[in-house]
C-alpha cells in the first residue's frame, strides 16, 4: 500500500518575507512614511530660516533713495551688491564685531570654566540628590533673558539696588553702569543665564562616561580630582566643544542685554554696540532697510565661517 503525500501549494508558493521587503514598492512606501515623519521639522525649518534668509538677501540687493532734489520723496531702486560692498567698508560695523569677539574671549572661558566645575561637583553626590541641584541650577536659564536683563538692573542699580549697599558696607565704592564697569556687569549676568544651561549638557556627557572606569582608577589609587583631570575632563571634550561653540553664536548676536543697559548708559551703550544693535538702528532708525539686511547676510556668514573654524580646530582627534 502506497501512500502519496504532496505538499500544500500555498506552502510552496508562499512568498518570502525579506524579498517582500526589498522590493521597490516596500522601500519607496518607507521613505514616503519618513518623510512624513520629518515634514513638520522641514517646514518649520523652510519658513523659519530659509524664507527669511532669501527674503533678506533679496531686500539686500535694494535701496531706498531720494528721488530728484529730495522734495519728490523717495524711490527704490535697484543697486545690486552695493549694500554688501558699503557694508565691507563699514568701519562702525566691524569695531563692533571686534568689542564683542574681545568680551567673548573672555566671558564664555569663565562660564564654561564655572558650567564643567558644577557638573564634576554634581557628578560627584548621588543621584537623587544631583537631579534637585539640577533644577536648581538650571532656573536661571528658564527665565527669559528681558526679564534677567531688568532684574539685574534692579540689583546693579546705585538708587534701589541691594548690591551697591552692601559694596558701601564693605567700604567699596562701585558702579555697575560706569563704561568700565559695563562689560563686568553685562558678563555677570550672561554668565548666571547660561551656565546651567552648558552645565546640563557637560553634565549629561559625564554620566554617559562608564562608572567602572572611575572604580578602576580608584583601586589603583587614583584620587577624585586626578580622576576628573584625566578621565572625566578628557570624555566630555565633544561637550565643550558644543557648547562653546553655542556660546560663540550667541554672543555675536547678543542684542537684548544691551539695548536695555542702553536705557540707563546711553553715552557707553551706543548704536553701533554690537553688531545686532547695529542692524536695527540702520533698519527702524535710519529706515535703510536694503542696508540692514545686507549686513545681515554678512553677519550670518561670518557666524558660520567662525562657528567651523573654530569646530575644525577643536574638534581633531586625539593622538
Amino acid at each position: 500500500m502506497t501512500i502519496t503525500v504532496t505538499k500544500s501549494a500555498s506552502a510552496g508558493t508562499r512568498p518570502d518575507a525579506s524579498a517582500h521587503r526589498r522590493s521597490p514598492r516596500w522601500r519607496t512606501l518607507r521613505a514616503v512614511k519618513g518623510a512624513g515623519f520629518a515634514a513638520p521639522f522641514l517646514l518649520g525649518f523652510l519658513f523659519v530660516f530659509v524664507v527669511p534668509v532669501g527674503y533678506a538677501l533679496y531686500e539686500s540687493l535694494f535701496s531706498e533713495r531720494s528721488s530728484g532734489l529730495g522734495i519728490g520723496g523717495r524711490e527704490r531702486v535697484f543697486v545690486g551688491f552695493d549694500n554688501f560692498s558699503r557694508g565691507f567698508e563699514d568701519g562702525a560695523f566691524w569695531l563692533s564685531i571686534g568689542r564683542v569677539l574681545t568680551f567673548a574671549s573672555i566671558q564664555i572661558p569663565v562660564m564654561l570654566l564655572l558650567a564643567l566645575t558644577m557638573a564634576l561637583l554634581l557628578d560627584t553626590v548621588a543621584t537623587r540628590t544631583a537631579h534637585r541641584y539640577r533644577l536648581a541650577f538650571l532656573v536661571p536659564y528658564m527665565i527669559p533673558g528681558i526679564v534677567g536683563t531688568l532684574m539685574w538692573m534692579y540689583l546693579y542699580s546705585p538708587r534701589l539696588g541691594p548690591i551697591t549697599d552692601i559694596l558701601d558696607g564693605l567700604g567699596i565704592s562701585s558702579n555697575f553702569f560706569a563704561s568700565e564697569m559695563l562689560w563686568v556687569s553685562m558678563g555677570n549676568l550672561l554668565t548666571w543665564n547660561g551656565v546651567g544651561f552648558n552645565m546640563l549638557i557637560i553634565y549629561g556627557a559625564l554620566r554617559a562616561v562608564p562608572r567602572e572606569i572611575f572604580d578602576a582608577a580608584r583601586v589603583d589609587g587614583a584620587s577624585e580630582f586626578r580622576i576628573a583631570m584625566s578621565i572625566k575632563v578628557p570624555y566630555v571634550r565633544g561637550a565643550l566643544v558644543l557648547t562653546s561653540m553655542l556660546s560663540i553664536i550667541g554672543m555675536l548676536q547678543i542684542f537684548n542685554e544691551p539695548l536695555l543697559f542702553r536705557q540707563v548708559a546711553p553715552e557707553t551703550v551706543t548704536k553701533s554696540y554690537t553688531p545686532i544693535m547695529f542692524i536695527y538702528f540702520q533698519a527702524f532708525d535710519s529706515n535703510d532697510y536694503g542696508y540692514a539686511a545686507a549686513l545681515s547676510i554678512i553677519l550670518a556668514m561670518l557666524v558660520g565661517a567662525v562657528s567651523f573654524a573654530f569646530y575644525k580646530l577643536t574638534n581633531r582627534p586625539q593622538p
